[in-house]
């Protein structure tokens, strides 16, 4: 019996990758950073579908998306998109825990798990984990940078996906759009019809969850931006420790939003970045505003 046979000293826990989708839109230099690894989603008109980063020209889109008159279609990530990602992590000797848009809002997290049950098949050695963030944009990017932390601090894939729950309970992302008409347009307006019925004229303000819900609404931008600014006062009082800021061809809103949540929170948030093309196709223009209580980590 060896010495470490007879202490029984337990293996070394393996290292924790993190995956993730395009739909986050987090700072390249966060994904850097943390070694993030990133699936891309799909979006197109016409059946020319692309991967999401190949869009680097957001205004162009933009422009296209309110002058067309059929929308964009998107499209979740293909099961050997996953694999292709998946394989290279595995045969480094890593466990992966992939975080991925909520699955009432996307058919992503279904190809990452059938990814999984392939490589488990095959008799790859290294777990993946596949976890529905319920929710998307930052606020899925918040339990992205969660997990990438804990992982990092020699944290288990347990440890990584226990993180992401408790993480999950204290996140909420409001946002404001200029109109519903991309989410009717695009069948995904759910529990949002009801709220405002028909009156699409008005500034909906809205909750990223596992679908999309209403929370109320106002008739102005300038009271949506206002709605916003008391949402951030509404995190500050709530104990946030981690807040958002994103927007859809809003850039001077976001400045504006950013300069009152740092003045609030003593501090910048954890990123400000500009939806996509996948969330943009269904969302159209506007405001998006997030923050999350960042729990106990690791003992």
């Amino acid at each position: 019996m060896s010495v470490a046979e007879g202490r029984n000293i337990p293996p070394t826990p393996r290292r924790v990758a993190i995956v993730t989708d395009s739909t986050p839109y987090l700072p390249r230099v966060l994904i850097e950073r943390w070694g993030i690894a990133q699936v891309s989603l799909y979006v197109g008109w016409e059946g020319d579908l692309r991967p999401e980063h190949e869009y680097v020209d957001l205004d162009a889109f933009y422009a296209r998306l309110h002058d067309s008159p059929q929308l964009p279609t998107t499209s979740q990530p293909s099961v050997g998109d996953f694999l292709a990602c998946y394989q290279p992590l595995i045969s480094e000797g890593l466990d992966i825990a992939s975080i991925h848009i909520a699955g009432g809002l996307s058919g992503t997290c279904e190809s990452a798990r059938e990814a999984a049950r392939l490589l488990l098949e095959e008799g790859h050695p290294g777990k993946v984990e596949v976890i529905d963030s319920q929710t998307g944009a930052g606020g899925l990017g918040c339990l992205v940078l969660l997990a990438a932390d804990v992982a990092e601090r020699g944290g288990t894939l347990a440890d990584v996906a226990e993180a992401i729950r408790r993480g999950r309970e204290s996140l909420d992302i409001w946002f404001c759009l200029d109109t519903l008409e991309f989410l009717r347009r695009g069948g995904r307006i759910g529990a949002a019809q009801a709220a405002v019925g028909t009156a699409l004229k008005v500034k909906p303000i809205l909750t990223f969850g596992t679908e999309i819900a209403p929370v109320g609404r106002v008739r102005t931008h300038r009271r949506a931006f206002e709605r916003m600014v008391a949402y951030l006062h509404e995190l500050h009082e709530r104990g946030a420790t981690d807040w958002i800021i994103q927007h859809a061809q809003s850039p001077g809103d976001a400045e504006r939003l950013v300069a009152a949540g740092t003045e609030l929170f003593g501090g910048e948030p954890l990123f400000c970045t500009e939806v996509g093309p996948v969330l943009g196709a269904h969302l159209g223009s506007g405001m998006l505003v997030g923050g999350m209580t960042r729990p106990s980590l690791l003992p």
